[in-house]
């Protein structure tokens, strides 16, 4: 392979005088500025990305650290992530859950990251987050001068929730929680039984961990007391799609026996039978975004934004609507 050293012997100059050639920078004459690119070019010499960018503490890159590429929950998020990259000069590389995705972390071998993987622990990211290496973080409120939380509008969500099945007449409410130690999931909960406390409405908890199969388990427990909730608000959409499973199979109907509503509007919500009521919000915005900021902050000496929130908004559908017909 064609060295530096290489075209610096047969253009007769020094290693020095290549460098400022092929940089466009020095303060060699165009003659010899042209003489060297066409001996590169003869030589068929092309430098070394990496080398260059090792020479600048830049690798061009940066990462994407999720739980999880499985669900469209998280497709949608990397979409937009993606979109917003390849209009960059940067590429990016995206870690799910592994023992490597540390090591790319903490050996900041990427220029900046994206985080959404709450099992990369706050003290890391915050010993991490610096001027020379930014990070967004998607799952959880952290204070830090070089960190960005971009997060979605949970509280917001849930109390459009509580409102919309008390105003179909439910005055005894559950709500299904996901993983305890989802920032999320803890947002959600916390605002909604604000919200039901302020109205006077007691809730029932029941506590699953965000999959489909807790939530059918749960549901199906439900039916067997006899004791059965108006309506039952689940944290995401995969548990109340199991909560629907077990109450189709127990010959129970949404929302005539038991109002259903989820969080997310996955793809598949629209298309069950009943449709899902459900929270939703732009992934691919919001992936498009974190991506915008990160890039934003290392290409230009900008403030670090404040914090904002990602807008959500409730999707009545079949599964929670009585009386009339689902917006």
């Amino acid at each position: 392979m064609t060295t530096i050293k290489d075209v610096a012997k047969h253009a007769r100059v020094s290693v020095t005088a290549v460098s400022y050639a092929l940089n466009g920078t020095g303060t060699i004459s165009d003659t010899t500025r042209k003489h060297v690119l066409k001996v590169a070019k003869e030589l068929n010499y092309h430098p070394n990305a990496f080398a260059r960018n090792l020479k600048k503490r830049k690798t061009g890159t940066v990462g994407v650290f999720i739980t999880s590429f499985g669900g469209s929950f998280y497709e949608e998020i990397l979409e937009g992530i993606h979109e917003a990259v390849i209009q960059t000069d940067y590429e990016m590389i995206v870690c799910p859950e592994s023992w490597t995705k540390r090591k790319v972390l903490t050996q900041r071998q990427v220029d900046g990251a994206i985080v959404f993987d709450y099992k990369i622990d706050s003290e890391t990211i915050l010993n991490l987050a610096s001027d020379k290496f930014p990070i967004v973080v998607l799952d959880r409120y952290l204070e830090s001068e070089f960190l960005l939380p971009l997060l979605l509008d949970n509280a917001q969500g849930a109390r459009d929730t509580f409102y919309h099945l008390y105003e179909q007449g439910a005055r005894r409410i559950a709500f299904m929680s996901g993983a305890s130690d989802s920032f999320d999931n803890t947002e959600r909960r916390q605002a909604f039984l604000q919200e039901a406390q302020e109205h006077n409405v007691p809730i029932i908890q029941y506590k699953g961990n965000f999959t489909e199969k807790s939530g059918y388990e749960i549901a199906k427990a439900v039916i067997a007391s006899n004791d059965l909730p108006d309506a039952v608000f689940c944290a995401n959409d995969q548990m109340a799609i199991g909560f629907l499973k077990a109450m189709k199979e127990c010959g129970l109907k949404a929302p005539d026996d038991i109002g259903v509503v989820g969080f997310d509007d996955i793809k598949i919500a629209q298309y069950l039978q009943p449709s899902l009521s459900t929270v939703g919000s732009s992934r691919a915005a919001w992936g498009a975004a974190a991506a915008n900021q990160l890039i934003d902050l290392l290409e230009n000496e900008n403030p670090f934004p404040k914090p904002y929130r990602i807008r959500t908004q409730l999707i009545q559908r079949e599964s929670s609507t009585r009386n009339s017909r689902a917006k």
